[in-house]
């Protein structure tokens, strides 16, 4: 297990860690305030977390050669696992649609699916840049439905709260698209693979 290994699988252990402090206002709803509003704190801490060791661990795996097929495919998996049960918390706490979030998940399962054809191939297919930019576009998707339920949590601002639900949900949709346009950057990929082996 390389450094950069071990920085992708932190992610995918704050995945479950951030489901249950997320939910734990949900299903105990008879919480008093101050045990609401912990929870906060520490979602940013765990969202910020993560999301910096998906930057280190590319940084990790370069500066020290570690670079990998094994890494190329635990790497996305592990920011797939994340965002998606960040954006299921959402989508419970109502601040996301859940049929946007199926969009998500119809996205991912087919890139798993053509990232098994490629293995077959004896092709690793790692992260490209429309993923990438995804990627990034999820990330500040997911920072605003954050920013969101902090609002409603804390009690601050609570006019504001509407707005910044919409401005969530805009920018989750953008997201989606920025998704589906990637999924046909990486069908591509596979469909020219394809032709130059029967070639």
């Amino acid at each position: 297990m390389t450094l950069a290994n071990k920085l992708t699988l932190s992610r995918i252990i704050l995945a479950p860690v951030f489901f249950i402090v997320y939910l734990l206002p949900v299903t105990f709803s008879s919480l008093p305030g101050y045990a609401v509003k912990w929870t906060i704190p520490v979602l940013w801490l765990i969202f910020i977390i993560s999301e910096v060791t998906d930057l280190l661990d590319g940084l990790a795996a370069r500066k020290y050669n570690e670079s990998s097929d094994y890494g190329k495919l635990f790497d996305p998996f592990a920011d797939t696992l994340m965002q998606i049960t960040c954006f299921f918390c959402f989508v419970i706490d109502g601040i996301f649609p859940a049929f946007l979030l199926l969009l998500v998940i119809y996205r991912e399962f087919g890139i798993l699916f053509i990232r098994n054809l490629m293995q077959r191939k004896g092709i690793t297919l790692g992260a490209r840049l429309g993923g990438k930019i995804k990627t990034v576009i999820y990330i500040i998707a997911g920072g605003a439905a954050l920013l969101t339920v902090s609002i409603q949590r804390l009690d601050i601002f609570t006019f504001l709260f509407p707005y910044f639900k919409f401005g969530a949900v805009v920018i989750f949709i953008i997201s989606i698209i920025f998704s589906i346009l990637s999924f046909f950057e990486y069908f591509s990929i596979y469909r020219k693979a394809s032709e130059e082996n029967k070639s």
